[in-house]
C-alpha cells in the first residue's frame, strides 16, 4: 500500500534514509560514467524518461527538497509548493542540459542539504508541513521522501546500464 505522505516509501523499505541520499552523488557519477554519451539517450522504457533526463530531474528536485527543508525549518505551518514534474521535464528535450552538468549540481547541492540535515536538533525532525496533496507529514517525511526518490531513478539508471534499455 503507497504511504500518502511518502509516495516513495516502499522504495526506501528499512534503508535508513540519511545513508540512501548520502551516497547518492557518488552512485550517479559512477552511472554517468558506466552510462557513456550514448546511453545517456537511451530510456528504460517506452514513453519514459532517458537516462539524461532522469539526472536533469533528480538536479531540478535536489533544488526543490532543499527549497522545502529549509521553508519548513523557517516558518510555522509551512505548505509546500508542489510542482509539475512532466511541465518541468518539457525542457529536459534541450539536449544543451547536460548530464554530467546536472550530476555535479545534484552533488553540490546534495552536500549543502547534507550539511544542513546533520546539524539539525532532535525536535527539527518531528516539525510539521503540510503538502496540499499528500497531506500532513514532517521534516523527517521530507527527508525520507528523498531518500525514495534516489532509489527509483538510481534503478531507472542501473537498467538503462545494464542494457536493459531502448533507444527514444
Amino acid at each position: 500500500m503507497t504511504n500518502l505522505a511518502n509516495p516513495y516509501a516502499e522504495q526506501l523499505g528499512d534503508r535508513p534514509a540519511r545513508e540512501v541520499i548520502a551516497e547518492t552523488p557518488q552512485q550517479l557519477r559512477s552511472l554517468l560514467v558506466e552510462l557513456s554519451p550514448d546511453g545517456l539517450e537511451l530510456t528504460y522504457g517506452p514513453g519514459k524518461w532517458t537516462a539524461r533526463m532522469i539526472l536533469c530531474h533528480l538536479a531540478d528536485c535536489e533544488i526543490c527538497f532543499g527549497f522545502r527543508l529549509r521553508q519548513t525549518l523557517a516558518e510555522e505551518h509551512h505548505v509546500i509548493q508542489p510542482f509539475d514534474q512532466e511541465a518541468w521535464a518539457q525542457q529536459y528535450g534541450n539536449h544543451s542540459l547536460q548530464a554530467r552538468a546536472a550530476v555535479e549540481v545534484f552533488g553540490t547541492l546534495r552536500a549543502w542539504n547534507l550539511a544542513l540535515i546533520d546539524n539539525l536538533s532532535s525536535e527539527s525532525w518531528s516539525k510539521p508541513v503540510r503538502h496540499p496533496e499528500r497531506g500532513e507529514m514532517t521534516f523527517r517525511t521530507i527527508v525520507e521522501t528523498m531518500g525514495g526518490h534516489d532509489l527509483n531513478h538510481r534503478r531507472q539508471l542501473e537498467t538503462i546500464a545494464a542494457g536493459r534499455a531502448s533507444r527514444v
